[in-house]
C-alpha cells in the first residue's frame, strides 16, 4: 500500500516541521531565563514578553489569505530565513553586552509574525503536494514527528541553558530554521491556485480574507468542526489557566511529579499519532473525531475529585495520556477532513480561519479565568471549564461528522497547467 512517504516532496516537509518546533522548544526555555537571569526582567515585562508571543497569532487570517495568494514554498523559505536572522541578532548583541528587554520584544514579534506565515503556508501546502486518499497517513506522521520533536526542544533547551547560557541556546533555534529552509528548498512539486491574476490581483486582502469567511461559514461540516474546536479551546484555555497552580499547591504535586504527569500526556499524545490511521479503520473517522471531543470532558472529573497522594497522581498522569491520545488522534483525524472538504483555493484561508478562532479565544479565556477566580473558588472555575467542553461534542454530533465512516472522496479537480519556472 502506498504511504505518503513514499512521496519524495512529502518527505522533507515532516523534518522541516520537526526541526522547527524543536529549536522553539529550545527559545521557549531560553527566552524567559534570559529576561529573568540576565536582564532582571520585572513581572511586568516577563508578562509583556509573554504577550508579544501570542500577539501575532492576530495575523492568521492575513496570512491565510496570503498562503492562497502567492507560493507556498517561497513563504516558507522567506519566514525560515527571517526567523534565523532574528534570533541571532540575540546572541550578537549580548556577546557585544548591548542586549535589552526592547530587543527581546522586538525579536519575539518577528519570530512569532514570520511562525504565523510559516504555519500558514505549511499546512496549506500539505494537500497541493500529498494526494486526498493519502492526507491521512501524512497528517498522522506530521503529528507524531511533531510530538518528538515538541517534547525534545524543551528538554534540549533546559539543558542547554545550563551548559552554555541562554543567550547562545537561541542559535539553535536559529539553526533549526536554517535546517528547516533546507529541507523546504528540496520540496520539488507544482502548486496549483498562486499568483493570481487579472481582478483576483486587483483584490485586496481584506476581500480575500472575507471571502475565506464567507467560504468557511458555508460549508456546514468545516463550520461546525471548525465552532468545536473553538469552543474546546476557550474550556480548555479557561481551566490550563490554573490547571498547574491547582495541582501544585491544592493537591501538593511536586515539581518532579508535575515533569512526569506532562511526560505521560506526551507519550499519549506521541501514540495517538502513530495509531490514528489503525484507529479511524476501526472505529470510523467520525467517531474517532467525536470520542477525541469526549474524552477530553471526562478527563477533567479525576481532577476535580483528586486529592493529594501518590495515587491520585497516578491517575492523573493516566487520564492525560488518554486525553492527549484521543485529542491528537481526533485533531489529525478532523484536519484531513477540513483538508479534503476544502477548494484548493482556500486551504490557507480555511486553516487561518480555524487558528484565530481557536488561538483568539485563549487569552479571552485566560482573563475570564482569572475574572471567575475573584468571585469563585479556583476547583469551581475547572468545574465550568469542563462543563463548557461538552458543548463541542453535542455540536459535532448533530452534524454530518457523526455518521462518517470512511474520508469522503471527492471527485477529481479539473487539471491544472503546469506553473512557469519561477513561480513555484
Amino acid at each position: 500500500m502506498t504511504t505518503a512517504w513514499a512521496l519524495p516532496a512529502y518527505r522533507y516537509l515532516p523534518g522541516s516541521e520537526a526541526v522547527t518546533l524543536a529549536g522553539s522548544g529550545v527559545s521557549a526555555v531560553a527566552l524567559p531565563a534570559l529576561a529573568v537571569l540576565e536582564l532582571r526582567a520585572t513581572a511586568g515585562q516577563v508578562a509583556t514578553l509573554a504577550f508579544l508571543g501570542q500577539l501575532p497569532s492576530t495575523l492568521a487570517l492575513w496570512a491565510g489569505a496570503l498562503s492562497d495568494r502567492h507560493a507556498k514554498r517561497f513563504q516558507l523559505l522567506v519566514s525560515d530565513l527571517v526567523a534565523a536572522a532574528a534570533l541571532t541578532t540575540i546572541p550578537a548583541a549580548a556577546l557585544a553586552g548591548v542586549l535589552t528587554i526592547g530587543q527581546l520584544y522586538g525579536v519575539t514579534l518577528a519570530v512569532g509574525a514570520a511562525k504565523v506565515v510559516r504555519d500558514a503556508a505549511a499546512i496549506s501546502l500539505l494537500p497541493a503536494i500529498v494526494a486526498p486518499h493519502l492526507l491521512h497517513d501524512a497528517n498522522s506522521r506530521l503529528g507524531a514527528a511533531s510530538s518528538v520533536a515538541d517534547s525534545a526542544g524543551s528538554n534540549v533547551g533546559a539543558a542547554l541553558v545550563g551548559a552554555v547560557g541562554a543567550a547562545r541556546s537561541l542559535l539553535v533555534d536559529a539553526a533549526s530554521f536554517l535546517a528547516s529552509a533546507w529541507l523546504v528548498w528540496r520540496i520539488r512539486a507544482p502548486e496549483p491556485h498562486v499568483s493570481p491574476v487579472g481582478a483576483e490581483k486587483s483584490r485586496g486582502l481584506t476581500r480575500d480574507i472575507a471571502a475565506g469567511v464567507r467560504y468557511v461559514i458555508g460549508q456546514p461540516t468545516i463550520r461546525t468542526v471548525i465552532a468545536a474546536l473553538a469552543v474546546l479551546s476557550f474550556g480548555l484555555a479557561l481551566m490550563n489557566t490554573f490547571w498547574a497552580y491547582y495541582l501544585l499547591t491544592a493537591l501538593g504535586v511536586s515539581p518532579t511529579a508535575f515533569g512526569v504527569i506532562m511526560g505521560a500526556g506526551g507519550m499519549g499524545s506521541l501514540a495517538g499519532a502513530l495509531l490514528t490511521s489503525r484507529i479511524t479503520d476501526r472505529f470510523g473517522v467520525g467517531p474517532v473525531i467525536i470520542i477525541g471531543f469526549a474524552v477530553s470532558p471526562l478527563a477533567q472529573v479525576p481532577l476535580l475529585l483528586a486529592g493529594p497522594g501518590r495515587g491520585w497522581q497516578i491517575v492523573l498522569a493516566a487520564t492525560l495520556a488518554a486525553q492527549l491520545f484521543w485529542a491528537t488522534a481526533a485533531g489529525v483525524s478532523q484536519r484531513t477532513l477540513r483538508q479534503i472538504l476544502c477548494a484548493p483555493a482556500f486551504q490557507g484561508r480555511m486553516q487561518a480561519v480555524s487558528t484565530t478562532v481557536t488561538a483568539g479565544s485563549r487569552p479571552l479565556a485566560a482573563a475570564s479565568a482569572g475574572a471567575l477566580a475573584r468571585v469563585l473558588d479556583v476547583p469551581v472555575v475547572l468545574a465550568i471549564g469542563t462543563l463548557l467542553q461538552i458543548v463541542p461534542v453535542l455540536l459535532l454530533l448533530g452534524s454530518p461528522v457523526r455518521t462518517l465512516r470512511t474520508m469522503p472522496v471527492l471527485p477529481a479537480p479539473a487539471a491544472v497547467p503546469p506553473a512557469r519556472e519561477g513561480t513555484s
